[in-house]
């Protein structure tokens, strides 16, 4: 194990029908006025909203409401929203919604607390404060609800960056697994993807050596796995949906590359670029990245694939252990070619330059050059 700091500031409340906690949570960290921030209307549909203003009226914290958040969240409907916290001068902003509301939710907590544009943190310039944040998350997939991360997209740019800072730590989440049974079968999907692509990350790129973190990982994967394939047999699977909503968030809160040295997420620094391009979903385009950038980049820490292939599948190397996985996001209805979410191969160019922009910015840039990305993206057709 290397020398670490783990600090993870999130209060989670897990449960059947704990949004109704919200409005005392909310009230007890001394907020009386909140943005309350959503997406295109199915948290509206299923009375969720109307539970929670419930909530947030009964214990005196008042709020202002803005909808339309998008998948994969864009810049100028984050600037409205920072706009309007400023004008309604709220203190906390509140996500209701899947990992979208939230990451938008961070940004204009970034931007409410500032007078600068929000886009230029999202391009380097340090986060030194942002408003409380809190959420009810509808959606398992991205972590978001237990992490310092926000991801957003500058439609002008087409350049989908993010943020990583301790200000914009939820300081609350709410997670109520009932509220995911309504998910259809292929966000299902894709929130699996995400959620392994989140902790194989660091478990592919780091040196062999650090078992405990290796062991959580596999548990995460198997048990994503598992539980996915549950839920779409039966998506009111209480227990299933349960299990997956834990893991989704143990994917992405600090806990599984504690200690483990030096590691990089590509996976995620590729895709950005072909939902920032074409407006894919996230893991949609996670699923065609992975097993490309496995097939291109097992060689370079053959140790370490060797144990996901063995630990995970029961397989004797590498290969067979990326096609098991490759056949699995395929049996659970995730694209694993370009073409499959109908993007041109001829687009390869266009998409790694854009994806090395990003490298750059994440400090990978010597070994994701637009050449080596285009040799993976090849492996995706």
């Amino acid at each position: 194990m290397y020398d670490f700091t783990f600090h993870n500031p999130t209060k989670i409340i897990f449960g059947a029908d704990t949004e109704h906690q919200i409005g005392p949570e909310i009230k007890a960290a001394g907020v009386a006025r909140v943005l309350l921030l959503s997406g295109q209307g199915s948290a509206k549909k299923s009375g969720l909203l109307d539970r929670v203003s419930a909530s947030l009226a009964k214990a005196g914290v008042a709020f202002v409401a803005l909808d339309g958040v998008v998948s994969n969240p864009v810049l100028s409907h984050a600037r409205q929203g920072v706009a309007l916290a400023k004008k309604e001068a709220v203190a906390a902003i509140l996500a209701v919604g899947g990992g979208s509301v939230l990451d938008e939710a961070k940004a204009i907590a970034v931007g409410a607390a500032t007078d600068i544009d929000l886009w230029e943190f999202y391009t380097g310039r340090e986060v030194t404060a942002a408003l409380p944040v809190f959420s009810i998350m509808t959606i398992a997939a991205t972590g978001s609800e237990m992490n310092k991360n926000s991801v957003l997209t500058n439609e002008a740019t087409k350049q989908k960056y993010n943020i990583a800072s301790i200000h914009v730590h939820p300081r609350v989440s709410i997670l109520n697994p009932v509220l995911t049974h309504t998910v259809p079968p292929d966000y299902t999907a894709y929130s699996a993807v995400d959620a392994i692509t989140h902790v194989l990350e660091g478990y592919c790129t780091k040196k062999t050596g650090t078992r405990l973190q290796d062991r959580l990982v596999e548990s995460i994967v198997k048990t994503v796995m598992e539980t996915t394939d549950r839920i779409l047999e039966n998506p009111n699977h209480a227990e299933a949906r349960a299990s997956f909503m834990w893991a989704a968030t143990l994917a992405l809160n600090g806990l599984t590359p504690a200690g483990i040295g030096p590691y990089s997420f590509p996976n995620h620094m590729i895709e950005h670029s072909l939902s920032a391009l074409y407006n894919i979903p996230h893991g949609a385009g996670l699923a065609i990245v992975v097993p490309a950038w496995m097939r291109w980049y097992h060689g370079k820490n053959p140790e370490q694939f060797l144990r996901f292939s063995q630990e995970l599948f029961g397989l004797p190397t590498p290969e067979a252990g990326i096609k098991a996985l490759e056949d699995w996001f395929r049996q659970i209805k995730a694209p694993v070619r370009l073409g499959e979410a109908g993007i041109p191969a001829g687009d390869i160019p266009l998409i790694s330059e854009n994806a090395h922009g990003l490298a750059r910015q994440w400090g990978i840039a010597d070994l994701y050059t637009p050449a080596a990305i285009a040799e993976i993206l090849q492996l995706a057709i």
